[in-house]
């Protein structure tokens, strides 16, 4: 007899500039339900550093949120926030104050956007008395090595004849000496953690201007002069910042050091502990447990390619998920180069959500439903193949009645159309 999953655990990252972490999940539930109305499923929507972090942890552990505002990538005043959770503890998450999405279109050049939020947000986070302060990296905007937050925290970034840099990373280079004499001296007595993709580095073949600066914006000239920048930056921090402070060995190549366009080497140069985000950021929700205990696990994120395995959700999930014997499906946005190497880290199947040619605008305006209906699809071929690996001519619906009811009408035969309008 043909064994058809009942129990779901729906784990997805956000879609960026589309569906936050819980509207995944959700339009995910929803394409399930559609296919096996009694399903039990378990909502484990995931943050990693980026959009959405600090709500989630607020959440999560009873904390709150507190409305600042603050320097944007571009210059501007945004309004932002972080939160504080009942140990005391700040969550500021750099992608509320620097993020990709806060850079419009037209403004996107990783080379003048500044991380100098980031350092107010800390500011403002030390000024409630908090007794440690937990930065989220991830979906960022800037690539300046976290240049703009120190300078925030105030630190002076002097060029050779001792004028201060202006923001963006494309100033690194005239970076002549940094003086750290009008630093908070709170940072000194406060713990400051950094929740990071550990594979990401600052300099090098692998660093974070070759590797995300095209993503950025950046166009090839930009990105060599963005790698130059970060290589004086990493220089200049490691004789005038780092002794006395600093626990890593080499600001340029050690884990984390690239996050979020280098801010985890400008922190971790003021005494910030670089720690992989995972290890941080999932010890709240019993994650092991919970996809132990479904039939199938479902994940998702934007794009699903080459750098999913480095660090990302769906390789996160689908490493645990594999801890006790259970199949994952991924759902992506689009699939990039590389993808298949998804199927290396535990993932045993995956699929692109896009129905059709669509534009970008609409692609990101119509995230959920388009989610929705490509689980519907995907799940309709895993219970197909349940059917057929178990030599049994049942019909799909089938799995509803293991549910213990009956499937209505609309989910028995083809699936509702989806319109690409």
């Amino acid at each position: 007899m043909p064994q058809y999953p009942t129990r779901f655990a729906v784990a997805p990252s956000g879609f960026k500039e589309s569906l936050s972490a819980p509207d995944a999940a959700r339009a995910i539930a929803a394409g399930i339900h559609r296919v096996v109305p009694g399903a039990e499923v378990d909502l484990i929507p995931l943050v990693d550093g980026g959009e959405g972090t600090a709500e989630a942890l607020a959440e999560a552990a009873g904390g709150r949120l507190l409305a600042r505002t603050a320097t944007g990538p571009v210059g501007a005043l945004v309004p932002t926030r972080f939160a504080l959770l009942p140990d005391r503890t700040a969550v500021v998450e750099m992608a509320a104050v620097a993020g990709l999405s806060l850079v419009p279109r037209t403004a996107r050049d990783p080379g003048r956007t500044t991380t100098r939020g980031v350092g107010e947000l800390i500011t403002a986070a030390l000024d409630t008395g908090a007794a440690r302060v937990l930065v989220g990296c991830g979906d960022s905007g800037t690539s300046d090595g976290g240049a703009g937050a120190l300078q925030a925290l105030g630190a002076r970034l002097l060029d050779a004849d001792g004028q201060e840099l202006g923001p963006g990373g494309v100033e690194l280079a005239r970076l002549a000496r940094i003086d750290t004499a009008g630093l908070d001296p709170r940072l000194a007595r406060t713990p400051v953690k950094v929740a990071c993709n550990p594979y990401n580095v600052l300099c090098g073949e692998r660093g974070v201007a070759r590797v995300f600066g095209p993503q950025k914006g950046a166009s090839p000239e930009r990105v060599e002069e963005l790698a130059a920048g970060l290589e004086r930056w990493a220089a200049v921090l490691a004789r005038d910042v780092a002794p006395g402070r600093c626990r890593l060995a080499d600001l340029r190549l050690d884990a984390g050091t690239g996050a979020s366009g280098g801010l985890g080497a400008g922190l971790a140069a003021l005494g910030a502990d670089l720690l992989p985000r995972f290890e941080v950021l999932l010890d709240r929700l019993d994650l092991d447990a919970r996809l132990a205990r479904a039939d199938l696990v479902v994940t998702a994120e934007g794009a699903l390619d080459g750098q999913t395995p480095r660090g990302k959700v769906p390789a996160e999930v689908a490493r645990r998920a594999k801890l006790s014997g259970r199949p994952v499906l991924a759902l992506a946005g689009t699939l990039g180069e590389g993808h298949r190497e998804v199927r290396g880290v535990g993932v045993d199947a995956y699929s692109g959500i896009l129905p059709g040619p669509v534009g970008l605008a609409e692609a990101l305006g119509r995230g959920a439903e388009f989610l929705t209906d490509a689980t519907e699809r995907a799940l309709r071929m895993v219970l197909l193949g349940a059917g057929l690996g178990g030599r049994a001519a049942a019909p799909v619906a089938a799995a509803a009645g293991l549910a213990g009811r009956a499937v209505p009408a609309q989910t028995a035969g083809t699936q509702r159309p989806s319109t690409v309008r």
